[in-house]
């Protein structure tokens, strides 16, 4: 029996179309993109950090810390709260300059941005400020990590599809969530940093870094007020924490691995220093949740975290201890956020040192912070020493 000539057509057609849709669906795709983003932003591989994250041959490991970046749109997005003499060519690339010039400076081994990276309001279109925000650290190469804020959710991604962005992007560290865990908010993670490849701790994790969603807003008893950290990421964290510890004491026992956190939102102990002392500038109230879901009592329990470095208010730069434990503000970086005329948008800087056996480089031996601001000489103020390892520990 002969086929009839519609059903060889009907099949010709699917063939060709099966054939052709991939290359149709991905044209469609990059046209999208440079629409949105410019002709250099056709979607291509990540170029991925190289990890594990390990300390240099020199036992340095140094963090950039870009709190409240308050990213918009770029050269339209004036500044705020600065100088009359400033105003009229200050724009979000004065943020952008800025962060230039503290990665040709310090040349950290990762960047930690948290939270604000733009501000939803004046964002037009997420991803395209987003690229912008983090563009110098991608040229730059060096491996970076981000959280969110309660203001990047405003524009037009939602906090997840914003998790997943930043993860996605070249050199980018940061996760959505950890896998095997059901935890509460986008962008809970740990990063191990392991020893100087020339040490005997070259395969192992000597500092632990641990990033947490601290939320936006929330409504408690008819009442707004800001987002805080929940109990399945505070389990999470100790489920991890205790992990690392354990593998930590197999490998290096005289030498267990210290640990920093890394959130947007201050908790509200933080309150407490302006009574207890500080290093640095208390200008602001803490605006904090009024929750308080337990995270400095989890914190000490665990014993590894020696120091937590937050954002949100932007008139604070300062470190003051909490049981044993330093809270440390970045001080408002973007120049889209709001500041203080006469005060300097600043950076803080984290530098952990790795201690030295016979011969060979150990477990860390010292952690210490300082800032830098926006001057014409990029001024170091306030360094200090956060912790440093007992000489009795281990022995």
């Amino acid at each position: 029996m002969r086929r009839r000539p519609w059903r060889r057509s009907f099949f010709s057609h699917l063939v060709l179309i099966l054939f052709f849709l991939p290359l149709v669906l991905f044209l469609c795709h990059s046209l999208l993109w440079v629409a949105f983003l410019g002709a250099d932003a056709v979607p291509r591989v990540k170029r991925s950090a190289e990890l594990p994250l390990r300390f240099r041959s020199d036992g340095s490991f140094k963090i950039l810390q870009v709190a409240d970046m308050h990213y918009g749109n770029g050269l339209v997005t004036r500044c705020r709260d600065v100088l009359p003499s400033e105003s009229s060519r200050c724009t979000d690339v004065n943020s952008t300059v800025f962060l230039k010039r503290m990665i040709e400076a310090e040349r950290p081994d990762l960047i930690a941005f948290t939270g604000d990276n733009i501000f939803g309001a004046s964002a037009t279109d997420a991803a395209e400020s987003l690229f912008k925000v983090f563009r110098p650290a991608m040229e730059s190469r060096i491996p970076w990590a981000a959280i969110l804020g309660n203001h990047d959710q405003e524009s037009t991604m939602p906090r997840v599809e914003l998790m997943s962005f930043i993860s996605l992007m070249d050199y980018s560290v940061a996760q959505v969530n950890p896998s095997g865990f059901l935890v509460d908010g986008y962008g809970n993670y740990d990063i191990k940093v392991h020893g100087a490849w020339d040490s005997g701790l070259a395969n192992t994790s000597v500092l632990n870094l641990y990033f947490l969603d601290s939320g936006d807003r929330a409504m408690v008893g008819g009442r707004r007020t800001y987002g805080w950290i929940k109990d399945s990421q505070l389990t999470w964290l100790r489920a991890v924490s205790e992990d690392l510890q354990r593998s930590s004491n197999l490998q290096q026992s005289r030498y267990p691995a210290p640990s920093l956190s890394f959130f947007h939102i201050p908790i509200p102990e933080v309150r407490e220093l302006w009574f207890k002392g500080f290093v640095g500038q208390f200008q602001e109230a803490i605006a904090c949740s009024s929750v308080n879901s337990g995270v400095l009592q989890t914190l000490v329990s665990m014993g590894d975290v020696k120091a937590v470095f937050i954002g949100h208010d932007h008139l604070n730069d300062f470190c003051g201890n909490l049981d044993g434990i330093w809270f440390c503000y970045g001080g408002g970086f973007g120049y889209h956020g709001y500041g203080k005329p006469s005060w300097r948008r600043r950076a803080r800087v984290v530098l952990a040192q790795l201690g030295k056996g016979k011969g060979t480089w150990m477990g860390v031996e010292v952690i210490k912070t300082w800032k830098r601001l926006d001057d014409d000489k990029l001024t170091k103020i306030d360094e200090q020493v956060l912790w440093r390892r007992d000489p009795w520990e281990g022995q």
